[in-house]
């Protein structure tokens, strides 16, 4: 399997999150992945990315056969969209939960791993499973080794090209001695893009809700 993009990589990673749990709400709707994607939660670094940007990934993944596009039926209105990561990578539900976190969220440690996924699945031990997703060929997951001050070494998704790193998250950050500024006008103006696009994910799933019982 080929690098992903990074936005390759937020969609595909963002369907395994859903799927694992939603369960209920999956296969995702365009607009409801688009709302996963741009989560200001449990995303590092938080994206904003429009309806064209995640559909062009959905195109590009169905042709790496990483996703597939579940056509209307039984009342449904819109096309859905589910990934087949565990199939084409041969990993199973823990693991799945440990890449799409790293994916998500940036290098971690076991122990926030461990605590991040306990919902997602039943992963009895992050350290074996981290183990099995670096010994992949190729690599799906590498250690970043330990920061100072910190006893557990930290882990990185490699799931896409250029996967996340303390030097991209650090990107924010001024030069030593500058004062950092806060760039309120554009927080504000990503969550209310983020609200409109959870409103329009809302809408179109009681839309879908009202046909298929009949209204």
């Amino acid at each position: 399997m080929e690098r992903l993009n990074v936005i390759e990589g937020r969609v595909v990673a963002s369907l395994v999150e859903k799927q694992l749990l939603t369960p209920q709400a999956y296969p995702l709707t365009l607009h409801a992945l688009t709302a996963a994607c741009n989560q200001s939660t449990s995303r590092d670094p938080v994206m904003i990315l429009s309806d064209g940007e995640v559909e062009g990934a959905l195109e590009s993944l169905k042709a790496q056969h990483l996703v597939r596009f579940v056509l209307p039926s039984h009342g449904r209105s819109v096309v859905r969209y589910r990934h087949v990561l565990d199939e084409v990578l041969g990993i199973d539900a823990p693991q799945l939960a440990v890449l799409a976190v790293l994916e998500l969220r940036g290098p971690q440690t076991a122990a926030e791993l461990r605590a991040r996924t306990e919902r997602m699945a039943r992963v009895e031990s992050v350290e074996h499973d981290l183990a099995l997703l670096a010994a992949a060929t190729p690599p799906l997951v590498r250690s970043l080794g330990r920061r100072p001050g910190q006893k557990e070494e930290r882990w990185q998704s490699l799931l896409t090209s250029e996967g996340p790193t303390d030097a991209a998250s650090a990107v924010a950050e001024e030069a030593p001695g500058m004062p950092r500024r806060a760039p309120v006008l554009g927080e504000l103006q990503a969550a209310v893009a983020e609200l409109r696009r959870e409103v329009d994910a809302l809408r179109a799933e009681l839309l879908e809700l009202r046909e298929s019982l009949g209204g």
